[in-house]
């Protein structure tokens, strides 16, 4: 994993940048680029409410893979001299501005042509054909950016699929390839079954939502801030405190406020989340 994905990413995921700038530039082009930052960057202070800032750290777990075992995962990958905290705060700037700046690639599309600036599959499925189709060379573009998209969603995939491929291998006695093959199938499965609840199984409702809402609601709304106040908790509570520290090169008064903030700030902002996504 460490050598074949890792020199993929290095040289695929820098050109689906480098075509989301173009993406941008040509937004820049349609004559709603100002609509669009206006919408992305003006604050709407009457909109704002404590459910809204909840959704926020809802989205902060999804988007940062935070509760789901990648990054742990990862993290084994590391090497000792690492700086935990310093890899944390990159992988939180450029997931941010990855976000802004496919913002800045879709929403001057969006109102360019009319549409929803919505959420969801729509804003790449739907918005980005409509751009690469008035490009010139839009075709090669549009081909190349969706093989990249291709190639992000298997990285991301594999990432997903990592932590069951260990648990599996620690605790039964497959063998490595074993375990990514039924791992593997298992999530095929459910896709599957996902994929057909937006056609031929969209009648067959469990607690009134089709496959794929159920699972989306399960994992999302209940594992993902679960699994993550069991970490927080485990590590604030159960690991050794110098150890701890040592890990995240924590000086002694970073020390403390780290450890008042995993004990009991983030541990309670997690269950509020929790309680908000059940209640929303």
């Amino acid at each position: 994993m460490t050598k074949g994905l890792e020199g993929a990413v290095r040289t695929l995921m820098p050109a689906l940048v480098v075509l989301m700038i173009v993406l941008v530039g040509y937004g820049m082009t349609t004559g709603h680029f100002g609509e669009a930052l206006a919408f992305m960057f003006r604050p709407d202070w009457g909109a704002l409410s404590g459910d809204i800032v909840l959704a926020a750290m809802g989205q902060a777990f999804f988007t940062l893979s935070l509760g789901m075992g990648i990054m742990m995962a990862y993290g084994s990958y590391l090497g000792e001299d690492v700086n935990l905290l310093g890899t944390a705060r990159t992988v939180i700037i450029l997931d941010t501005g990855i976000a802004l700046l496919a913002g800045l690639a879709i929403f001057p599309i969006v109102f360019a042509n009319g549409l929803s600036a919505g959420e969801g599959p729509g804003l790449i499925f739907v918005t980005l054909p409509l751009a690469f189709g008035n490009m010139t060379g839009g075709i090669i573009l549009g081909l190349m950016f969706f093989l990249l998209l291709t190639f992000a969603a298997l990285t991301s995939a594999i990432s997903l699929l990592e932590p069951v491929v260990e648990f599996v291998e620690e605790r039964s006695p497959l063998t490595r390839v074993m375990a990514t093959l039924a791992g593997g199938v298992a999530v095929w499965a459910l896709g599957i079954a996902a994929l057909m609840s937006f056609n031929v199984w969209d009648e067959f409702l469990i607690f009134g939502l089709n496959v794929f809402d159920l699972l989306d609601t399960f994992t999302s709304t209940i594992l993902l801030p679960l699994t993550g106040l069991g970490a927080i908790v485990f590590v604030a509570w159960c690991l050794d405190r110098k150890s701890v520290a040592a890990e995240l090169n924590l000086s002694a008064g970073s020390e403390t406020l780290w450890y008042v903030v995993a004990r009991y700030i983030a541990p309670v902002g997690v269950i509020l989340v929790f309680i908000n996504s059940l209640l929303g």
